[in-house]
């Protein structure tokens, strides 16, 4: 029986941690994104089964968001593909607190096939790989208000879940909610970045509407100024000011901390400016 995995977004924050995993533990794996050799993308229907073809499992990182317009539709037709292609095993990456995410998990849920759901909340990396990176580096981090405090996981973590359950029958048919062990506002987060570093970083916090113009002035596409909005509004509303103990069940270790992740981001030079 084959045993060949693939990752999808394998150049993402999840993807490319999952990947590298996958292949240092010389699994037998295939990365795919829009650029990749074999290309994948999943707004392209056409790419799907040429990807998919000898695989058994698949790690399904939807992009950008599960919970935009039109995501449930995609995942409902890659389900689909994944059934022609004789897939058996399914993980998707979800997001924590978010109604949309939800609806596609149940999709993966009744699909036939084994899975596992893995549901996360906002990612420390967002602050080091992301859209943040850049206000961190220059020294003033511009975002909407937010007033709840979030539990930031680690993507490190995220990815030894996946690759946990990519690897391991005992985690399928499981639902894992993936936090960090601490709830920080944003103001506490960029100040353990600056004390850290030693540097001088302000975080700007403005209500959204402001932001949303902004966004709209430097030309970022619609759809991302729509998901952002919604980001800072559902899913940062206090449903998610929550600690989950799912990381240290799955991985029989602590989930680490924002301490450590700045830490690790100051040794591997990610805030250095250009």
């Amino acid at each position: 029986m084959s045993n060949r995995i693939l990752v999808t977004g394998y150049t993402g924050k999840t993807g490319s941690r999952v990947y590298t995993a996958l292949m240092n533990n010389h699994a037998d794996v295939r990365g795919v994104s829009r650029n990749s050799v074999i290309p994948f993308d999943w707004y392209h229907e056409d790419t799907w089964a040429h990807a998919l073809a000898g695989i058994d499992k698949v790690y399904i990182t939807f992009q950008p968001d599960l919970a935009v317009p039109g995501a449930m539709d995609i995942i409902q037709g890659f389900v689909q593909a994944c059934r022609m292609a004789g897939i058996q095993y399914l993980v998707l990456l979800s997001g924590r607190g978010e109604p949309e995410a939800e609806a596609c998990e149940q999709l993966i849920i009744k699909s036939g096939m084994d899975w596992t759901i893995v549901r996360c909340n906002f990612f420390m990396q967002n602050f080091s790989e992301g859209f943040w990176a850049d206000g961190i580096i220059s020294g003033e981090l511009v975002l909407p208000e937010v007033a709840t405090r979030e539990a930031f996981v680690d993507a490190d973590d995220i990815a030894a879940v996946v690759v946990e359950s990519l690897t391991d029958d005992r985690h399928k048919g499981k639902l894992y909610e993936l936090s960090g062990p601490e709830l920080l506002t944003f103001n506490e987060a960029v100040a353990k970045i600056a004390n850290a570093s030693g540097r001088n970083i302000q975080l700007i916090q403005v209500p959204l509407e402001t932001y949303i113009a902004v966004l709209r002035e430097h030309q970022v596409p619609e759809e991302i100024i729509a998901l952002i909005g919604y980001l800072f509004t559902t899913t940062l509303d206090g449903r998610n000011a929550s600690v989950k103990e799912d990381i240290n069940q799955v991985l029989d270790r602590p989930a680490g901390n924002f301490d450590n992740y700045v830490q690790n981001t100051l040794i591997a030079g990610l805030w250095l400016k250009n």
